[in-house]
Parts: C-alpha cells; structure tokens; sequence
C-alpha cells in the first residue's frame, strides 16, 4: 500500500505565515494592480520556499486577490468600481445579518468596548485622522462579526471585504466622506448596545447604501 505524503507541522505553518505576509502587501498597498508576482522574489522578500510561495499564490486566487497567468505565473488582481459594487451589495445582507445577531447577542463586556470604540471614532473624526478613523472602521466591523457568531457569514465577509479592501481605502478619504459615515456607524453601534436587532440591521443596510452611492462617483 502507498502512503500519502504527510504535511510536516513546520511547512503548514510557513504556508500560513505566507499566505497572510502577502495578504497584508497587497491589502497594504505594497503591490499594485496587475503587477507581477515572481515566485523567486516573493520566497526571498519572505524568507519562505517557492513551493512554500506557490502554494500561498494558489490560495489567495481562490480568495480572489490573486490571478493566474498561463505560462506567466501571478498578478494582482485588479477590482473594477463595477466589481466593488457588487460586492457591497453581497455585503448587504451578510451584513445586516451580523449586526441583527450582534445585537441579539451582545453582553456588558461587548458594550463596554463598543462604548470605547464609539468615542475613539468621534475623536479620530473631529481631529481629522482619516486614518485612524478607517482603522477604526475595520475594527469595528471584525468586532461586530465576532459577536454575532455566524461563522459562515463571518467567513464570506472577510473574503469579500479582503477583495474591495483598496475600494474601501478610497471611500475613506474621499471629500466628506468621513462626516457622513461617522454617524451611520454610531447608529450601529448604538443600536447593537441598545440590544435592538431591526435598528442595527436598518442602520447597516443604510450605511452600506451610503457606500454603493459613493462608488458610483469613482473614476
């Protein structure tokens, strides 16, 4: 009998390392769109073997950050305003979802820190760090997804916001921008202390609205 191949512990774990060092470069903006990526220099940048680079470039095309080239390797892949779109209108219902349970779910210790988070993003708002307030943002949007406990939509979202992730820098320094949202996100919050389900997946719903409407105004 033929025995398969057993992954050793070490190789996982350099896979993983990987796959997130090149997530974060790309999320980053370390690489820009359709710009190559050669296994050679990704393994030296890394300190990581090609198979071990390779398999991380498989990975994160699944994802969708990542496309594929016959006979010519990798690139980034490059996310139209029409794409962003779409995925904002995906992001709608997972979204509203998550916030409805994070609502039904929330306890004193989730309050405490969304009472915090509230008054953080009123601070970086008011002094003009754009950001910290995207920080924020994102901060707010992993915690929320953390409460509600859905884990399948908690995993769906956190492809699709990797994929739109350049989309959402944008949005966040756009003129005005951040007065808008500041309060669509403290009704969020708001809502989900309150423990009201249909006010925080209503305040969802109209803030990610807010996002489509500004795409559209992108070149």
């Amino acid at each position: 009998m033929t025995l398969m191949p057993v992954a050793d512990d070490a190789d996982t774990v350099e896979r993983a390392t990987v796959d997130q060092q090149i997530r974060e470069a790309i999320l980053g903006g370390e690489f820009a769109p359709h710009q190559r990526l050669i296994e050679a220099d990704l393994s030296d940048r890394f300190t990581a073997t090609r198979a071990a680079v390779r398999t991380a470039l498989l990975t994160l095309a699944s994802e969708g950050l990542v496309e594929r080239l016959p006979n010519r390797g990798a690139r980034v892949r490059a996310i139209s305003v029409e794409e962003a779109i779409e995925i904002v209108e995906v992001r709608v219902g997972l979204e509203s979802l998550c916030a409805r349970k994070a609502a039904e779910r929330v306890d004193a210790d989730a309050i405490a820190w969304l009472r915090d988070l509230r008054d953080r993003i009123g601070t970086a708002v008011s002094a003009g760090d754009l950001v910290e307030y995207s920080r924020l943002n994102q901060e707010m949007d992993r915690r929320l997804r953390e409460l509600s406990g859905h884990a399948t939509a908690t995993q769906l979202l956190e492809r699709l916001r990797a994929q739109s992730a350049r989309h959402q820098f944008r949005l966040a320094f756009a003129p005005g921008r951040a007065a808008r949202s500041a309060p669509e996100h403290i009704a969020i919050i708001d809502a989900v202390i309150a423990g009201d389900a249909d006010a925080a997946e209503a305040a969802t719903r109209t803030h990610l609205a807010g996002i489509v409407e500004v795409l559209r105004t992108l070149d």
